[in-house]
């Protein structure tokens, strides 16, 4: 009793003190990020795990509570953020607040002026990416992010041949790993009052002079060349101009409330509507026939391995369940090839040139036979299941009433099948609905229409989503989060449907 006491007791001071550990290790970026109100939520959390699991009592909530904190940190805060991110103008351009966007504006109009000042470039890391030292030419070394110019102690570096070549806290790359970022680092801008310091190559960094600056009397941008203005938009979070530049607006934004724009534009934008709409209908059809088409051959296969007189049945289900062993990914990369117009196995056997992912109608067709080859297995295995728990004493009692092979299938055993089965197909029909990597490691929405790369003939909603938010030529976070709304909401619509009619079912054959 007292060893077991022992190692109850180590296991929980363990626990708790990497609970603690990752409480501690998360509190750091919190603060220094001046989120007090997930620092708060930490906090509270925190004395509650060790409020619970140290009280001496059976509290029920030592089994709940790491259940809830998973359900709460990888279900409900991601869905409660999609939702959040769906009213936000949150993307490419709209990624930070107004002052970012001003400090981006400055930066990206800098130009080298005569007279500026000059510095000896050692390009570096640490934990928060990509940093310039800089040797100024009186010997003072500084840190420069994208925060600004940060002196560094005389004895946090050390100089050879006038350049950093060590500080303390940094890794320095050499010449080597500087090209491989080369684009990285002449992108790279270090923020001072009236321009920013930029890279002359890989050694050399000099200050410029940013020919846009922000007046915030006008709350405007200014060119100081042309005299040009953009404006300060705080319904779309950009600057936009008036007058002599009436309908530009600077790529540089930032991230602000649109209310619910994006919503709206789902429906009434008409580039957008009609091919949402077809897309949606393309969407059903094909988490509704991966279902059925799986679901029949699975079933017949059942049915087909549920006579007695069969021999080796336990290899026929080892092969026939072959299919789901296979790695999903792999088996799609595999089909993809199969299918090629001009190398594949399909068109090569039968002696065909299809191309089966040029035309729409042969690319869906194609999607789907690839479906029906990787679920199939797993509709066998349940039906089979299924199938053993109907006794047999229903089906000989119609077959006494005179009821043919076809009319004791239609009448008794799908009936029963489906009261079981059905909360499995609808699940079938959500995940199929959200079936990212059969599209998309397939034919990856293709075709395209002419002109227009944004949404396929094979694209599911859930690829075009994926499209509109890290393809293409800018992301488009919150409209792509309000796609993922309404998709959360057809496919809750379409199961609680489902489930009632299961209900039904239930209650007629109970």
């Amino acid at each position: 009793m007292t060893n077991t006491y022992l190692r109850g007791l180590v296991v929980k001071v363990g626990v708790l003190g990497l609970a603690l550990a990752l409480a501690v290790y998360a509190a750091f970026p919190l603060a220094a990020a001046h989120a007090w109100g997930w620092l708060a939520v930490l906090v509270v959390v925190t004395g509650l795990i060790f409020a619970i699991y140290l009280s001496p009592r059976p509290v029920p909530a030592k089994y709940l509570v790491p259940g809830v904190l998973f359900l709460l940190a990888f279900q409900v805060i991601p869905v409660l953020y999609t939702v959040a991110t769906a009213f936000t103008n949150y993307g490419d351009g709209h990624r930070g607040t107004k002052q970012d966007a001003i400090t981006a504006v400055q930066s990206s109009s800098v130009q080298r002026v005569p007279g500026s000042a000059e510095y000896a470039l050692s390009v570096a890391l640490d934990d928060g990416g990509l940093k310039f030292l800089l040797l100024s030419p009186d010997g003072k070394a500084f840190a420069g992010d994208a925060q600004g110019l940060h002196e560094l102690g005389a004895g946090a570096v050390t100089v050879t041949a006038g350049r950093i070549s060590a500080a303390d806290g940094y890794q320095l790359l050499d010449l080597g790993r500087a090209t491989q970022r080369n684009d990285e680092v002449l992108a790279f801008t270090v923020p001072t009052p009236d321009g920013a310091i930029r890279a002359a190559g890989l050694t050399r960094a000099y200050t410029g002079l940013a020919t846009r600056f922000y007046d915030a009397g006008c709350d405007c941008v200014t060119d100081r060349g042309t005299g040009a203005r953009w404006f300060a938009d705080e319904r779309t979070g950009e600057f936009v101009g008036r007058g002599g530049t009436e309908g530009e607006h600077l790529a540089q934004g930032w991230k602000v409330s649109v209310g619910l724009d994006n919503f709206a534009r789902v429906l009434t934008d008409a580039r957008i509507a009609g091919p949402f709409l077809k897309t949606l209908v393309w969407n059903l059809g094909f988490a509704v026939g991966s279902v059925l088409v799986t679901f029949a051959l699975g079933l017949a296969c059942a049915l087909a391995l549920q006579a007695d007189r069969l021999r080796g049945r336990g290899i026929y289900r080892v092969l026939l369940v072959l299919p789901y062993a296979m790695p999903s990914f792999a088996m799609l990369l595999v089909w993809r090839d199969l299918f090629n117009q001009d190398f594949g196995l399909i068109n090569r056997v039968t002696g065909l040139h299809v191309d089966w992912f040029g035309t729409p109608w042969t690319a869906r067709l194609a999607v789907i036979g690839v479906q029906l080859w990787l679920g199939y297995p797993y509709m066998f295995l349940v039906a089979t299941g299924a199938l053993q728990a109907i006794p047999r004493e229903m089906a000989e009692a119609a077959a006494i009433d005179g009821a043919t092979t076809a009319q004791r299938f239609r009448r008794v055993t799908l009936p029963l099948l489906l009261v079981a089965l059905t909360p499995l197909l609808i699940s079938s029909f959500a995940f199929n609905f959200n079936n990212f990597n059969a599209i998309y490691l397939t034919t990856e929405g293709a075709p395209f229409p002419p002109g227009n790369s944004s949404i396929g003939a094979t694209d599911l909603l859930i690829t075009y989503t994926y499209r509109l938010a890290f393809g293409g030529s800018g992301a488009q976070f919150g409209f792509a989060a309000a796609l993922s709304v309404y998709i959360f909401a057809i496919v809750a619509v379409i199961s609680v449907i489902g489930f009632r009619r299961s209900r039904k079912q239930e209650e007629v054959y109970a």
